[in-house]
């Protein structure tokens, strides 16, 4: 990504507990008011995917009817119901993440009644310990700002930004033996480029704070169109069907790669609470590998329900990759579906690296 103020990654329940706090300024909380009818739990309730609750609903007096939600989906609705209702929440049918409970009743004159709930939901798998193994080690261009690596046609792909705002980011076809930009397309210095991933025949690059990707021909650079979205561009990677892209938190987007419409949104959790400053993505394999910025650290994730199976600790290779110039993080993760080697690199980095997975940490790389 940009030059940003190194942060620790925060992998804590509190984020939840933040978010909660700051969302919760529209519901009435039980000890400030007493509502006729109101959830008779607390707010910030954290369950484990798949674990049950059981929510109390209680009301001081007769209502004509009784909704609860997970936002905007109903989970069960009540006529004229008893004083006390109770109903068991399954969350295993939910996503991880952040969920809005809430609760809408009404009286017999007709007075609508809301109360609301925020339920953290974390990750029941508690992630493994993976490390990396070096293979082979090859020349990087530290001039380069690295925001994404993609191979294509068995050729090398990367992205760069432009942190120094000299019109510095481009989409360039590296030889992977000596690091030297065979071609490149670039961008002024009013776009700070990002991530790239290649689906079909066409490259997705895009844009930190510009909300714009842009569609390149691999073959020739050609430029072929240009889409809008809304927040941040960090990462981007495809699953063969959809775009995924990461915005800096720990929610991932898909998009249509014909509209760049947004289909759907999933969280990053562990079993400890979410994963922040997911950077630039790969898909390798059926899983997401996801750069955690400003750590040494990868996530494995899940795509389907955002759970992080593994962390992946390339510290070693950090510090042999990174020199002792200007090299910065570590940034740039590509799989070669033509040999199934997976390459690793960094930001301003002199070397970029084949690497092998391993699914226990390894000393002494």
């Amino acid at each position: 990504m940009k030059k940003k103020i190194l942060v620790p990654i925060l992998i804590t329940v509190g984020i939840g507990f933040i978010l909660f706090f700051l969302y919760k300024n529209n519901v009435t909380p039980i000890e400030d008011e007493a509502l006729p009818c109101q959830f008779k739990i607390q707010d910030n309730v954290t369950l484990a995917h798949g674990q049950k609750l059981d929510i109390p609903i209680a009301s001081i007096e007769q209502m004509n009817s009784v909704e609860l939600r997970i936002g905007d989906s109903t989970l069960s609705k009540w006529t004229m119901p008893s004083k006390l209702l109770h109903y068991e929440l399954n969350s295993k049918d939910l996503p991880v993440g952040l969920v809005s409970l809430v609760l809408i009743a009404k009286t017999k004159e007709g007075k609508e009644i809301r109360d609301e709930r925020i339920l953290q939901i974390v990750s029941d798998i508690v992630p493994q310990s993976w490390g990396i193994k070096i293979v082979t080690e090859y020349p990087h261009l530290d001039s380069s700002y690295t925001q994404g690596l993609a191979f294509h046609n068995n050729k090398l792909f990367e992205s760069t930004g432009d942190p120094n705002k000299t019109g510095s980011s481009l989409v360039g076809e590296i030889a992977l033996e000596t690091g030297k930009i065979n071609r490149r397309t670039g961008l002024d210095n009013t776009f700070f480029g990002e991530g790239i991933t290649i689906l079909g025949d066409k490259i997705f690059q895009i844009t930190w704070k510009n909300q714009t990707c842009f569609v390149y021909n691999a073959a020739d650079f050609a430029k072929l169109k240009t889409f809008t979205y809304t927040g941040e561009g960090w990462g981007i990677c495809n699953d063969g069907k959809y775009l995924i892209m990461s915005d800096g938190t720990d929610r991932l987007s898909y998009h249509d790669p014909e509209t760049f419409e947004l289909l759907k949104t999933v969280d990053v959790y562990t079993n400890e609470g979410p994963i922040s400053k997911l950077n630039e993505l790969e898909f390798i394999n059926g899983l997401i590998y996801a750069n955690i910025y400003t750590t040494n650290l990868v996530a494995v994730i899940d795509p389907e329900y955002g759970k992080v199976m593994a962390i992946i600790d390339a510290t070693e290779l950090v510090r042999r990759g990174k020199g002792t110039a200007n090299g910065e993080v570590l940034n740039g993760i590509a799989y070669n579906s033509a040999n199934r080697k997976t390459y690793m690199t960094g930001k301003f980095w002199p070397k970029l690296f084949e690497i092998e997975v391993l699914k226990t940490p390894v000393k002494g790389l």
